[in-house]
């Protein structure tokens, strides 16, 4: 079976989840045989095609003044991937996401889509809503001849909001990387005593809440801080925010490897996730791999993955975020029965189970087809 993936989100993302996932689902493909994936990709500077040599070509780049590199990377891998779906030498198509360039091109050859999230369209009350991203994800969801979904909350939310049939989407999950890649990690330049922030603190990651809830007990714990992996540096309004509560160089930010946030992961006090919305959220099983304590949101997919491995806060009030942060704080037996928990709760995600069900997947697309002909 030949898998025919595209450009888009390696275009698009040095790091981040998804361009994660295409990319272990891909070196489960190669390393099991099972199946051949082309990435028909010229020019990229993501993190995982560049570190596993999934492609050859992705140490080069053109040494071009003045021009808009991420632009030029997609004209370019757009033009060789239009040229791939136009030789048709493939059975299944898998669009890494959501624009709809290749419908043009793909004649009445398979794609299967996956749907990370709904988070445009579920919070577009609440953050600028992209109307043309939820014109092209709905375009792809009725066109797919298969979706998949990473959660079964991320599906529920495709029914209940684009009104897809029950019986076109499969929930696969996701799975974790800083175990399986077998990093060696290195220790952390941080305080003796942290909490633990991974990510972008964006809208709905819910970040400014965090800090106002755990701005006390910061002050009641003198030694303890918390620490922002990756993220990008503070902002005006951040800054102004820890000034403003009194809380200024206790909150420190650093961009860090995956090797350093393995670290990072097993040394803090507990690892907080108050995220108004996951479609699954990669950093539950992170932290469970690690060993590090989980204190996170009651909604959307989080309870699913994490289950009875999280301490759990109504991620809109941040009485409950910081009484449920400074309960685990303080309770040693509480943090190690939730790290137990978070070791039990991971033995049910692996790439390899994400590789095969997708594999399963695009035979059953391909039986359907032959019987419909």
């Amino acid at each position: 079976m030949r898998i025919l993936f595209d450009y888009q989100i390696f275009t698009n993302q040095k790091f981040g989840g998804i361009s994660r996932y295409f990319f272990e689902i891909i070196k489960n493909f190669q390393e099991g045989k099972n199946a051949e994936a082309d990435i028909p990709i010229l020019l990229s500077n993501n993190h995982y095609l560049s570190k596993y040599g999934i492609t050859k070509y992705h140490n080069f780049f053109p040494k071009i003044e003045n021009v808009n590199k991420k632009r030029f990377m997609t004209l370019i891998n757009r033009m060789k991937s239009v040229y791939f779906l136009k030789k048709r030498n493939y059975d299944i198509f898998h669009p890494t996401y959501y624009n709809p360039y290749f419908l043009d091109h793909i004649g009445n050859k398979p794609f299967v889509l996956t749907v990370f999230d709904m988070i445009n369209e579920k919070l577009n009350d609440k953050f600028p809503h992209d109307i043309k991203l939820t014109e092209r994800k709905k375009i792809l969801v009725e066109k797919a001849s298969k979706i998949i979904a990473i959660s079964e909350s991320t599906k529920r939310d495709v029914m209940d909001l684009f009104g897809t049939e029950e019986s076109k989407i499969e929930v696969i999950y996701l799975a974790n990387s800083l175990v399986q890649d077998k990093i060696k990690e290195t220790d952390p330049i941080t305080p003796e005593k942290f909490i633990l922030f991974v990510g972008s603190r964006y809208g709905y990651k819910n970040f400014i809440t965090f800090i106002k809830s755990v701005s006390g007990i910061l002050k009641k714990n003198k030694g303890l801080k918390v620490f922002c992996a990756g993220g990008g540096a503070f902002n005006k309004k951040e800054l102004e925010l820890f000034s403003e509560l009194n809380i200024k160089g206790r909150v420190i930010q650093r961009n860090i490897s995956d090797a350093e946030l393995v670290g990072y992961y097993k040394n803090a006090e507990l690892f907080v996730f108050p995220s108004l919305y996951e479609g699954f959220g990669i950093p539950v099983l992170e932290s469970f791999a690690c060993g590090c304590p989980l204190v996170c949101s009651d909604c959307s997919s989080l309870p699913e993955i994490a289950e009875d491995g999280g301490m759990y806060f109504d991620p809109y009030d941040k009485e409950s975020m910081g009484n449920a942060i400074d309960l685990v704080l303080n309770d040693k037996d509480l943090r190690n029965g939730l790290i137990e928990k978070g070791y039990s709760v991971l033995e049910k995600f692996s790439w390899k189970k994400t590789s095969d069900q997708t594999l399963n997947l695009y035979k059953k697309v391909l039986e359907n087809g032959r019987m419909n002909k």
